[in-house]
């Protein structure tokens, strides 16, 4: 049996006849004549039968539309709390981020939000690579991923609000022979030692682009995952690195020169469940979000 099922015969234990549910429903005689043979086909004993032209409840017909009556109020209820969760400013909203995102995007989503009425946060930073970021959502509400330009699109089980388009710039020491240089090609920095991160991170593919650009194999001197630890080790004159020009923070002793040549640019996304935005907390945390992302780009 089902709600609807339910419904009918509530309907007809009150107007006595198919005709008058039917009319009361707006649909036809014969759909509620088939709704009633499903549901007594679920039942042992009648719940209908004839009185003349009349077709009526039979004892445990009425029984059974009593509860009716109880189970559609239960679901009117639950229709009403989850119509207020999903109204509910205030809810809490997890987001998940790598670690140039996070340290970029939390700081300024804490001050937005940071108000009595407004999403409760709950933040966490994720260092996967690149097919991991969609599985993620199934844990956070959103999940600031990155890919380059070039890279295939995110799956369809995920909505994806852009938020930056970032480029990767090459970071040096001030002093540096390089830094007389306005841009570099992949030749000029070919034959340098390169501080780069794990595979299957996204910015590994320009490192190979640079590689391919120049015709030979780049020398991987050291794999460093998070861009504070790789800009001291850049600093400390361990090897140029690929950094993001908005994201990664500025470092006093490091210089970023940008890169020609090859496509060096990756993008910042939120990626969510399409579900999940029916919550207005969600909805009010992307929008933060894009906000947070203007605010950044502004600070070029």
């Amino acid at each position: 049996m089902d709600e609807r099922q339910l419904r009918i015969l509530r309907e007809l234990g009150e107007l006595g006849s198919v005709t008058a549910v039917a009319d009361a429903l707006l649909v036809t005689p014969s759909a509620i004549s088939q709704q009633l043979r499903l549901l007594q086909r679920a039942i042992p004993v009648p719940l209908t039968e004839r009185q003349g032209r009349r077709l009526v409840l039979t004892d445990a017909g009425q029984a059974l539309a009593g509860a009716a009556t109880e189970v559609e109020s239960a679901l009117a209820r639950a229709r009403h709390t989850v119509e207020e969760f999903l109204d509910r400013p205030d809810g809490e909203v997890s987001v998940a981020a790598f670690h140039s995102a996070g340290a970029a995007f939390f700081p300024l989503l804490l001050r937005a939000l940071a108000g009595p009425d407004g999403p409760v946060l709950a933040l966490a930073d994720k260092d996967v690579t690149q097919d991991d970021f969609p599985p993620l959502t199934r844990e956070y509400d959103i999940v600031l991923a990155h890919r380059l330009d070039h890279a295939p699109p995110w799956p369809r089980t995920v909505a994806a609000t852009p938020l930056l388009r970032e480029p990767l710039d090459v970071a040096m020491p001030a002093d540096h022979p390089l830094a007389a240089k306005r841009r570099l090609t992949p030749t000029d920095v070919a034959d340098e030692p390169w501080i780069a991160v794990h595979d299957g991170f996204p910015i590994m593919a320009t490192i190979e682009a640079i590689a391919t650009a120049a015709g030979r194999r780049p020398h991987l001197a050291h794999r460093i995952n998070d861009f504070t630890v790789a800009a001291e080790a850049v600093a400390a004159g361990g090897g140029l690195a690929l950094m993001p020009r908005w994201t990664s923070g500025p470092h006093p002793a490091l210089i970023l020169k940008p890169l020609t040549g090859v496509e060096s640019r990756r993008r910042i996304d939120a990626l969510h469940r399409p579900e999940r935005t029916a919550r207005k907390a969600v909805r009010t945390v992307l929008k933060a979000l894009g906000k947070a992302a203007q605010t950044i780009r502004a600070e070029e």
